[in-house]
């Protein structure tokens, strides 16, 4: 089986190129960069020569069209994820005309098997804050989450028409091998130097990309899927329960304040006006305040495929022992995670 797969040099994306080869799938990447193909795919065992390259970007239709001819699957994980209100116009693009373009080459070209990686914040704010494959999408008021809800809606209306789509919806993921340090490896690596002592009350659904990438093999290459609409495995975790967490694998104190999180969404809407003029990232978004204080959980009987979470005791400590091997974390910041390392 021959799958075409874009985004396959981001966290999401280079961890489902590795597990659809080790399911005995041929990948064929779509990527704008050829060269950031080794060092997103070497770390999870894939030599670049493992995979077909082509170069194109996502919303050049041409481009899209070439790479899909000829698949008998395509993965659609090329996203924006930032709550960085100074990406707005890039996630727009990206989001919403790129999964436009991918989706409607997909279906011209007669793939059988179409997968589009969406998000469950496409799904926010959530009536009774618990998701399921029977969620409507969402109205958010953060970009990026306005963006993936947006794309929700095109992929969800190509399976109102019986097109051949699946969608996925990830929680948030953590794990090692981070090609770009995303917004959630970014956010832990933020809390163990100390700095997001304050965070908002509430939660979010925290996963492994590693199973989320089993899910994506698992939807591809299994004969029939469980919905077309799956929920990549992962808990809930309140941000009381985030930082413990934190505290238990890493051995440290770490303190940390919690604030109601809708009083603290005035904050975060100053903090986006002033990112906008101030030159380095400051972690404190709007979109993570009003994640937290939305605060909805994915269903128990929600359906992954069968994929079951690991713990998240398992996964703190890899994206931990990750950062510190990378040089992005001191042994103090490390903490008792490195303990019993290679």
């Amino acid at each position: 089986m021959l799958v075409c797969v874009t985004g396959g040099t981001g966290f999401v994306g280079a961890h489902s190129v590795a597990a659809l080869l080790r399911a005995g799938c041929q990948v064929r990447l779509l990527v704008r960069d050829k060269a950031a193909v080794g060092p997103a795919l070497r770390p999870l065992g894939v030599e670049p020569d493992e995979v077909e390259i082509c170069a194109g970007d996502i919303c050049d239709e041409p481009a899209v069209s070439a790479a899909v001819r000829g698949a008998d699957a395509v993965l659609h994980a090329a996203s924006v994820y930032s709550f960085d209100s100074r990406r707005a116009a890039e996630m727009r693009r990206v989001n919403l005309l790129g999964t436009e373009t991918v989706l409607d080459a997909a279906l011209r070209a007669d793939v059988g098997r179409i997968v589009y990686v969406s998000s469950i914040v496409a799904m926010y704010p959530a009536a009774n804050r618990v998701l399921d494959a029977r969620t409507p999408v969402g109205r958010p008021r953060d970009v990026y989450m306005a963006t993936k809800a947006a794309a929700d809606e095109v992929a969800r209306g190509y399976q109102e028409v019986a097109a051949p789509v699946f969608i996925t919806y990830p929680p948030a993921l953590l794990g090692p091998h981070d090609p770009h340090r995303g917004d959630q490896t970014s956010r832990l690596r933020y809390a163990l130097r100390g700095l997001t002592p304050i965070w908002p009350t509430g939660g979010f659904p925290v996963g492994d990309v590693r199973d989320t990438a089993e899910l994506h093999a698992a939807v591809i290459t299994e004969p029939r899927p469980e919905s077309d609409r799956l929920f990549g495995p992962g808990r809930h975790l309140t941000t009381r329960q985030y930082m413990r967490t934190v505290r238990r694998v890493t051995g440290r104190r770490l303190p940390s304040a919690h604030l109601p999180g809708k009083a603290m969404l005035p904050l975060g809407r100053m903090v986006d006006g002033l990112q906008k003029a101030w030159p380095w990232h400051i972690p404190a978004e709007y979109g993570a305040i009003y994640t937290c204080a939305c605060d909805c959980r994915v269903a128990a009987d929600a359906p992954t495929q069968g994929v079951a979470a690991r713990p998240v005791e398992e996964t703190f400590t890899d994206t931990v022992r990750w950062l510190h091997a990378g040089g992005q974390l001191t042994d103090r910041q490390a903490g008792a995670a490195l303990a019993g390392r290679d």
